[in-house]
């Protein structure tokens, strides 16, 4: 059963990651010249391989995060179960002991890992990363003015803003996780 739930985790730790189409892209942008739609389709082809990874990474995360909140969850309903039927004195006392401690055992290792890999924080990390470049992207796609006046102004703010980004989510990596605010600030 342990296996079985742990499924999800090994799929996404073994599996690629394709990028989810999304719509009309800086190609087809008709806010932009055609010398501004080229810089921006090259900068985002740079940044595929890291929105990859991030994805990636939240996958694995939040798989392994929810196998975690699963087998809490299990462990703290079968745990009193097994330890009363356990102490009454007869043939199967001696299996529900060794399934309670199998039990207990599995789930402190799994905590013991969620908490040792910081899987919250990774799987917030990451997946706050990816949600606020595409958001950052959409806005350039749909409302450019707000990222400045001017063409050229819109795309290095826009590039900017990625970089603080793409910061934040390293700073995460390397298990310091400032505030989006904090990272803005520099």
């Amino acid at each position: 059963m342990a296996a079985l739930t742990l499924a999800p985790t090994l799929v996404a730790l073994l599996k690629g990651v394709s990028l989810n189409p999304g719509g009309a892209s800086f190609s087809e942008c008709l806010h932009f010249s055609v010398e501004g739609r080229k810089q921006l389709t090259d900068h985002y082809s740079r940044l595929m391989g890291t929105l990859g990874f991030w994805k990636k990474r939240a996958e694995i995360y939040t798989s392994f995060h929810y196998y975690c909140v699963i087998w809490s969850i299990l462990s703290s309903w079968a745990v009193p179960v097994i330890a009363s039927i356990g102490s009454q004195p007869n043939e199967t006392s001696a299996y529900s002991k060794a399934f309670l401690v199998l039990v207990s055992s599995h789930v402190a290792l799994a905590l013991s890992f969620h908490k040792g890999l910081k899987v919250a924080d990774g799987m917030k990390a990451f997946r706050h990363g990816e949600s606020e470049f595409y958001d950052l992207y959409r806005r350039l796609l749909d409302r450019p003015k707000t990222l400045g006046d001017t063409e050229v102004v819109q795309i290095d703010t826009y590039i900017a803003e990625v970089e603080k980004i793409r910061r934040l989510v390293r700073n995460a990596e390397t298990e310091s996780l400032p505030s989006i605010d904090d990272v803005k600030a520099k």
